[in-house]
């Protein structure tokens, strides 16, 4: 019964606005842009790599934190799970049905060659022109909680040369990694609707299908 209640607690939070919000492009993805940025899957989470000179514009702070990499992987998600040292049933349970802080997970890339470089993951190009790119940038900028205008480091992260930041926006059973994902295909211009893609294969098909096309 409890289980239940809390599902439909987060039910009904997912009908309001959950942050972070995408950015309203007012574009359409084109396809055809000389920028490229990569969606990775490792199972169960998505995210995006992204050339680290265009997302420094936007967290500068992520410049001196990775001065060499020429990409940074970035994603969203629940903190206890993200940091956890041992996914327990306790934890993964709060982080489906209750909401919790969130973070962003930011990890240097120093290879050019993603999907070598995450050979054992499923990785998706994208090629954006600079206005597609600067709606992405703007939308993980957003995910980034500050103070006095300062992103705010957390814990070291979990693979790599990677650092936790606190997160815009509260993790449940409605406001996934994989649904930051998809508000982030949708800042580009992509025609998707972020609200149903919970799951890292949801976001996955889509972009199978769109390459199809």
């Amino acid at each position: 019964m409890k289980v239940f209640a809390a599902l439909m607690f987060s039910l009904l939070l997912s009908a309001c606005s959950t942050l972070p919000k995408a950015v309203k492009s007012g574009i359409d993805y084109s396809g055809q842009g000389k920028n490229k940025v990569f969606v990775v899957s490792h199972g169960w989470h998505t995210g995006f790599v992204v050339p680290s000179t265009s997302i420094i514009q936007y967290v500068p702070e992520l410049k001196s934190r990775f001065p060499s990499a020429p990409y940074i992987e970035l994603g969203w998600g629940d903190k206890g799970f993200y940091q956890a040292q041992e996914i327990t049933t306790k934890i993964t349970l709060q982080a489906i049905f209750l909401p919790t802080d969130s973070v962003v997970h930011a990890v240097a890339v120093p290879s050019e060659n993603i999907a070598a470089y995450f050979s054992n993951s499923d990785v998706r190009e994208l090629k954006l022109t600079n206005a597609e790119l600067s709606n992405l940038g703007q939308f993980i900028s957003g995910s980034f909680a500050r103070n006095n205008g300062l992103v705010l480091a957390q814990k070291n992260g979990i693979y790599g040369d990677s650092q936790f930041y606190k997160g815009v926006g509260s993790y449940y059973l409605m406001n996934t990694c994989n649904k930051w994902t998809a508000k982030g295909l949708q800042s580009m211009g992509l025609d998707i609707s972020p609200m149903f893609k919970l799951t890292s294969g949801s976001v996955m098909g889509y972009l199978e299908d769109l390459a199809a096309l």
